[in-house]
């Protein structure tokens, strides 16, 4: 799976919990989830349990903790997939 394909996945995932719609239309590596997409802390972990279940992957505190900007979040998704794809 590419950067594109995951973040088309990310904004699916997004939506639900994005106040902003326009931005959601506008999103790219450089979007952050609090600032731009208006997206409270808590909705952050509903994201995060999202991500993990629609990627099969389990995300560790440490980088849920990263995951506030849509780069960040592509990034770690791609290391564990890869990470899964090697076990």
């Amino acid at each position: 799976m590419n950067r594109e394909e995951i973040i088309e996945t990310l904004k699916t995932i997004i939506e639900p919990y994005s106040e902003d719609a326009a931005a959601l239309a506008d999103i790219d590596e450089n979007t952050d989830f609090i600032k731009d997409l208006k997206i409270n802390s808590a909705n952050l972990v509903d994201i995060v349990l999202d991500v993990e279940e629609k990627f099969n992957i389990e995300i560790d505190n440490d980088s849920m903790a990263k995951m506030l900007t849509v780069k960040a979040t592509t990034e770690i998704i791609a290391q564990k997939l890869e990470e899964h794809a090697g076990q």
